[in-house]
């Protein structure tokens, strides 16, 4: 009988080109069809190992989830960027690769960036998510968040809707 390690942990330098193409693979599959193709391709590259490596570096918190000896998904967060939100805390992004979803990964990488803005004092947060991304919406749903703010992003020619979820304690 094998055992496979899974664990949530600060990310680390080392850790930048996994993360990186992490990011990719979770962008694509959630992002193809819905943000119009060149965008989604200039989004994606500008996240590469360099920038994530230097976003470690620079103290962002990035948590990764590690299944085995592989980076299977990871989450950034901090303080909430949004001023006429009255929520502390804000998780930026919180992807996993297509092959980890569904499986529980998320729940686990979602409350492990919930618990360390808590202990951090930032005891309310937020999360946005573009509305035509279902499985997205459906997933903070499901973890009890409510809808609070509705907005717009713009991709090149095309303006998408985006709501925020909430959990405040």
């Amino acid at each position: 009988m094998s055992t496979t390690l899974i664990e949530v942990r600060p990310a680390k330098a080392a850790d930048a080109a996994a993360v990186a193409s992490t990011h990719d693979e979770a962008w694509r599959s959630a992002y193809q069809g819905i943000i119009p193709g060149a965008e989604l391709e200039k989004l994606i590259n500008r996240r590469g190992p360099q920038w994530w490596d230097s976003a470690i570096r620079k103290g962002s918190r990035v948590s990764v989830l590690v299944f085995g000896d592989r980076i299977a998904g990871y989450a950034n967060y901090g303080r909430n960027r949004a001023r006429s939100l009255h929520f502390e805390g804000e998780i930026y992004e919180l992807y996993l690769r297509p092959e980890f979803q569904g499986l529980g990964f998320g729940r686990r990488l979602f409350a492990s960036a919930r618990r360390d803005l808590m202990q951090s004092g930032l005891k309310s947060m937020v999360i946005w998510a573009l509305s035509d991304n279902e499985p997205a919406t459906e997933f903070y749903r499901a973890l009890g968040g409510r809808m609070v703010a509705r907005s717009s992003e713009r991709f090149g020619p095309k303006s998408l809707d985006k709501v925020a979820f909430a959990w405040a304690n």
